[in-house]
């Protein structure tokens, strides 16, 4: 399970562990080793191994140096998902929504490593999303926000019916668009 800590993975491996078909046996997560923080938000890894043993699910982290190559970043990404598949892995859950080329590119890497991909969210609209995140217990709060779409008084907020209705047109709901990113 690609895990970030936020809305996104949180409500895809709710699903994924809702389905028979699918066991989901750990957490993978890409971790800014210089700074111990989650690489696309700044979360704490200290906030996101709670998360995970709250979960009952191991954490494999993605160490990464501050600035990765991408070749480097994906070698990094092969490995990991070659202990996951050698483990007995044969896919990887993902909380994408609906960016095609992010899809795209996370199932070239997993075929590298003989891995399939499983988007349960894929496709569906973030309203409905976030009732069923809203309605099944979750919250969230905003930990960053891009300056360009939001002004920094979203962050720090939490994720809810009156942080929706605040958005100026044209900002997903949620994030999808990098706009912002949240942690449970």
């Amino acid at each position: 399970m690609s895990w970030s800590g936020g809305k996104d993975s949180a409500l895809a491996l709710y699903h994924a562990r809702r389905d028979p078909r699918r066991h989901v046996t750990q957490l993978l997560t890409s971790v800014n080793a210089h700074y111990e923080r989650v690489s696309m938000h700044g979360v704490r890894v200290a906030l996101l191994e709670a998360q995970a043993q709250r979960l009952g699910l191991p954490l494999h982290q993605l160490r990464l140096p501050e600035m990765p190559a991408m070749p480097e970043y994906e070698q990094a990404l092969l490995d990991a998902l070659g202990e996951a598949r050698a483990a007995g892995a044969a896919e990887v859950v993902y909380g994408d929504i609906f960016l095609e080329d992010l899809r795209a590119y996370r199932e070239q890497q997993l075929a590298r490593a003989g891995l399939r991909g499983h988007f349960p969210l894929w496709q569906r609209p973030g309203a409905e999303l976030l009732r069923e995140f809203w309605e099944l217990g979750f919250q969230a709060i905003v930990v960053c926000v891009n300056e360009q779409h939001l002004d920094a008084s979203f962050c720090g907020r939490l994720l809810d019916q009156d942080f929706v209705r605040d958005l100026p047109p044209g900002v997903d709901p949620c994030g999808e668009n990098g706009e912002s990113n949240t942690k449970l």
